[in-house]
């Protein structure tokens, strides 16, 4: 059962209050270079990207915002920090939404007029509390960014906001420990009612950092606590958005593209079952509909998992048996297993199409 939320919008998608779980990520792209910013945020809109942020560390990036959210085929958020400035040259250029700490803002009029200039535009404000980042004074208090300290930080961001009328919010608590960041989402779940955005902040490289962010975005969704997310790796943020949508497949909580099912191998395989599923897996990658392709390696699970997918192949001696809503469509040699597969789930799709 999923918390329930607020709801927020943030350009044109819909966060909180039983909306699908969107899926976030980061330009690293410099802001102020529109056309590399530009053609990245377009490679992930096409990988299934639904909200982007942009870094805004002076001026000149704050300005190019405005060429950029005119090409976006995303709603863009600005990342502020410090100068409230920045802050209000973004709105103008068209963001459609802020992730800011507001106790770093500066002066409480400062806070004010980006509360208000954010409220004449409908633009949400995410208080994003980092356990690498917390206030002197909670450090001082609690020895180190405990989860305690980190939602004792959110609220009072949050009350500075509801102490202006502002009450369009969505609210992240990250940290790369996976124990504390999950224990800090859990209670401030149960102290507010506003959206939350979950992530295990720098999770560390494709690999390792899949798999932290994985069991932290994992365990917390299951829970069901999240409204958003972003997962936060090292690399081509692309890979970002597919482990997001992975997770939220995994838990079946959103539908995108194909759900693979393939053996782990053993010595009862008979083809080289690894080459055809990782070929397999990259060919249908992009594939718009959502279908399960099994990739089973011998007689033991393989005939039973192939006949429960919607299609799939269950290998025998240098061959497979290619399978259609559980039942043979025809054997197939090893050498042709892959293109047979890859044909089959686009027919598949392109009769799911028309029906």
């Amino acid at each position: 059962m999923r918390r329930k939320t607020r709801r927020i919008t943030v350009g044109d998608v819909a966060v909180g209050d039983g909306a699908p779980i969107s899926v976030q990520s980061m330009c690293n792209t410099d802001t102020r270079d529109v056309q590399a910013t530009t053609v990245q945020i377009r490679r992930l809109f096409e990988a299934g990207c639904e909200i982007v942020r942009c870094a805004v560390p002076d001026e000149e990036a704050a300005l190019a915002l405005r060429g950029i959210c005119a090409d976006s085929p995303l709603p863009v958020i600005a990342d502020i920090h410090f100068d409230y400035r920045l802050a209000m040259t973004s709105l103008e250029g068209g963001v459609q939404g802020l992730r800011i700490n507001p106790g770093n803002i500066g002066e409480r009029w400062k806070v004010q007029e980006v509360v208000r200039a954010c409220a004449e535009r409908s633009v949400p404000i995410r208080i994003g509390v980092n356990g690498g980042s917390l206030e002197k004074e909670l450090l001082e208090r609690y020895g180190h960014p405990t989860p305690e300290a980190m939602v004792e930080s959110a609220l009072g961001h949050i009350r500075l906001l509801e102490d202006l009328s502002f009450d369009q919010i969505k609210v992240s608590l990250k940290a790369s420990d996976i124990r504390r960041t999950v224990e800090a989402y859990r209670q401030l779940a149960d102290r507010v009612d506003y959206p939350l955005h979950i992530g295990i902040t720098e999770a560390g490289t494709t690999w390792s950092g899949t798999i932290k962010s994985a069991i932290g975005l994992g365990t917390l969704l299951y829970d069901g606590i999240g409204d958003t997310l972003r997962v936060s790796l090292t690399g081509d943020p692309v890979e970002e958005v597919r482990v997001g949508w992975e997770i939220l497949k995994a838990l079946e909580l959103r539908e995108r593209g194909p759900v693979f099912v393939s053996c782990p191998t053993c010595g009862r395989c008979q083809i080289d079952l690894i080459a055809v599923a990782e070929e397999v897996e990259r060919r249908l990658h992009d594939l718009p509909k959502k279908i399960t392709v099994a990739v089973m390696g011998c007689v033991v699970n393989g005939p039973g998992e192939a006949r429960e997918a919607d299609i799939g192949i269950a290998g025998g001696k240098g061959q497979g048996l290619l399978f259609r809503h559980g039942q043979v469509v025809r054997k197939v040699p090893q050498a042709e297993l892959a293109d047979a597969l890859v044909a089959e789930a686009w027919e598949l799709v392109h009769q799911k199409g028309k029906g």
